[in-house]
């Protein structure tokens, strides 16, 4: 979807706002049904409202808030995810919004209903074929809202009828439906919606055939991996709503299997139609085999290129009147404007790639040892060495310690080390236990005399100086990481994706013109991928004939390719690990646009007892969590004055720490209590 919205809220704040004295008849500039849709000027219009308010996740999204349509402290993958971390308290748990998405999605659903009833008494105004793309456009809309709903709340009121007031009390209250119900719906509306919308977009704004089979894909693949692992949760995650009785989580013992099959069934198949199209494909522009440097830099162009064949719904944004504020928020601190750091990937998101050393428990290497706590530190001339093998796509996604971002060197380090080669781990226990107690400025080699160890506690004036080499160098860099100011890089990593790159560029609040991708081509190929996997693994026959684990392993390594990453030397395999070989590059590819906070929770692996298979692969759970409770790790980087070489240290959060928490209740939102309280049909989540 391409739609500036600077063009959308000034017609409708004139023909949606205009006022009108005597109520009694219709004023001259009343907007009615014959004006919206009896020409295709008036159902732009009635178009761009509908869009200007669907559930989209972009720069304007923060998990925390819900769908505000604000963009303040813009950050990604802070809602513990693993991705990244934040100061603020909007780092969190995705367990609720503080915005639930129920009002506003009745409102637009109202939307959706009424064209759909409407637009039929002026058939005869438009031609065929774009008559029934309007109408595909409303099944679209209704079954995106549906959706957005669903994945918070699992069954909802299916109101499918715009409902008149006023009404019978029996007519205006819609109980909800069960979830299969509710699943069910949404694969029929996007099916309605692909039948009658055209090919390709009419106009900029429009959406189109292939993108609801994108969207369908994603739906279904929920709605698959709910009914399937919502029995993996101790007790079986389903029940039944006081009021009405009706299943509103989860599914029946004699439903889940058949509708987890039917539901990857669908996602497999719009995902193939999508593939074999071939409209879209791969952002390759200057994409060079065994060329690091032009892999990372054709992942770093593909997010800003409006005309790359991967995207296939975009948001456009544009200055002063919707622009977006990712630069003034999460940019380094050195951008400061008003903020900074607001997105602060962690090690555990760096550990997903490839290009490290390892430690036998998968772990990167920081040290000669076995272990962290083992052997002493490995040592490099700069901190980017540590980096020179790692994934293309990582670096086109993260900022390395002493990497260039807008033509400056982005100088991180956590603090120098004055003390004698070869130099030992800064701590014997790194376990999860001692996360809040062993920091940095709390050892004795920064606290005792003769001191070996400098850090800084803010930047500017406060730094403590080192003389080296006949200099004077500050202790903790132009960056940080401050152990007294949660703005600087409190993991040691900068978010690169998604932020302006043009150094003539000068971020403020809202100034960002960035376009934000809603659904790219490399989603589509993960999402067949997957339900080629989930079928297999549930031995169903291939929808279209194809090898199921084939169309797996060339999804997986196109995507692989383009990232500059290893590629699968064998097929994906019919099991656990040949699904998490799909959901670990799903983590990776997808990671910072909105997606993996929903992958997780219809995996069902953020609570405790699932939480081995959260990366997508297996890790123990142990060495990062402890019951419901989880935290993150950074990677520190220290300068060593003996030997003029720099290096790492894992440790969890050193600044600013969170600690996440999640049970089961969590994969279900709670439905807004008001909703419930006045409502005789309206049921709460089962035991909340």
């Amino acid at each position: 979807m391409k739609m500036k919205k600077i063009f959308i809220f000034p017609l409708l704040f004139v023909l949606l706002f205009s006022s009108c004295y005597d109520l009694d008849i219709a004023p001259k500039n009343a907007i009615t049904d014959e004006d919206l849709m009896t020409n295709d000027a008036g159902m732009d219009i009635y178009m761009a409202r509908m869009y200007s308010y669907m559930p989209f996740e972009d720069f304007k999204y923060m998990a925390q808030w819900g769908i505000t349509y604000r963009g303040w402290l813009g950050c990604f993958g802070i809602s513990g995810t693993g991705e990244a971390v934040n100061r603020d308290g909007i780092c969190r748990t995705f367990t609720s919004e503080d915005t639930p998405y129920w009002s506003g999605a009745f409102t637009l659903l109202r939307d959706a209903n009424y064209l759909l009833e409407t637009l039929p008494k002026f058939k005869d105004n438009f031609e065929e074929d774009m008559y029934n793309h309007y109408l595909g456009e409303a099944y679209y809309v209704r079954a995106t809202v549906f959706t957005a709903m669903a994945k918070r709340f699992g069954g909802i009121p299916l109101v499918t009828k715009v409902i008149q007031y006023p009404a019978d009390a029996s007519d205006l209250e819609v109980p909800r439906s069960s979830e299969k119900d509710t699943w069910d719906q949404i694969l029929a509306d996007y099916d309605k919606a692909v039948e009658l919308m055209k090919p390709t977009s009419p106009k900029s704004g429009y959406s189109n055939k292939y993108v609801a089979l994108a969207f369908k894909s994603e739906a279904m693949l929920y709605a698959g991996s709910v009914a399937k692992y919502n029995e993996t949760v101790t007790g079986h995650l389903t029940g039944l709503g006081q009021k009405t009785g009706v299943r509103v989580i989860g599914f029946a013992d004699d439903e889940w299997e058949a509708a987890s099959k039917k539901y990857f069934t669908e996602a497999y198949k719009a995902a193939k139609e999508v593939m074999n199209s071939h409209i879209y494909s791969l952002y390759k522009k200057d994409w060079k085999a065994n060329d690091p440097e032009a892999q990372y830099q054709n992942m770093v162009d593909m997010f800003s290129d409006l005309s790359s064949p991967e995207n296939i719904y975009v948001k456009e944004y544009s200055y002063p009147t919707t622009g977006h504020a990712i630069d003034g928020y999460s940019a380094p601190f050195i951008f400061r404007a008003p903020l900074s750091s607001g997105t602060c990937p962690t090690l555990d998101f760096i550990e997903l790639f490839d290009g490290f050393n390892r430690y036998a428990n998968g772990g990167i290497k920081v040290t000669d040892g076995n272990s962290n706590t083992e052997g002493n530190y490995l040592m490099y001339d700069t901190p980017m060495d540590f980096f020179k093998n790692a994934e293309p796509r990582l670096r086109a996604y993260v900022i390395f310690p002493g990497d260039e971002f807008k033509g400056k060197n982005i100088d991180i380090r956590f603090g120098v080390f004055t003390g004698s080669s070869p130099v030992k781990p800064l701590f014997s226990d790194y376990s999860y236990a001692n996360a809040t107690s062993s920091y940095y400025q709390n050892l004795s080699a920064y606290k005792n005399k003769p001191k070996t160890l400098y850090l800084s506690s803010n930047s500017g004036a406060s730094q403590e100086l080192v003389q080296y080499n006949g200099d004077t160098i500050t202790a903790s860099g132009e960056n940080g990481p401050f152990y007294g100011n949660g703005e600087s890089c409190i993991t040691g990593l900068y978010l690169r994706k998604w932020l302006n790159k043009n150094p003539s560029f000068e971020a403020a609040d809202g100034k960002s013109e960035q376009p934000f991708i809603l659904m790219r081509y490399a989603e589509v190929l993960l999402n067949a991928a997957e339900a080629a996997v989930e079928l297999s693994m549930a031995g169903v026959t291939s929808p279209d004939g194809d090898d199921l684990l084939q169309v797996a392993t060339d999804a997986v390594n196109d995507i692989r390719e383009r990232a500059g990453a290893t590629l699968l030397t064998s097929n994906i395999t019919s099991d656990n690990t040949g699904r998490d070989i799909v959901r670990k590059e799903r983590r990776k590819e997808l990671a910072f646009e909105h997606k993996t906070k929903w992958d997780l929770r219809r995996w069902r692996v953020l609570h405790y007892e699932g939480r081995d298979g959260f990366w997508g692969e297996e890790r123990d759970k142990d060495i990062y969590s402890s019951n419901s409770n989880y935290r993150f790790r950074g990677l520190y980087p220290f300068f060593s004055t003996a030997t003029g070489k720099y290096f790492f240290d894992e440790h969890f959060q050193a600044i600013s720490l969170k600690t996440f928490s999640y049970s089961p209740l969590d994969y279900y939102f709670a439905i807004p209590s008001g909703e419930v309280s006045k409502s005789l049909v309206i049921d709460q989540q089962p035991n909340r």
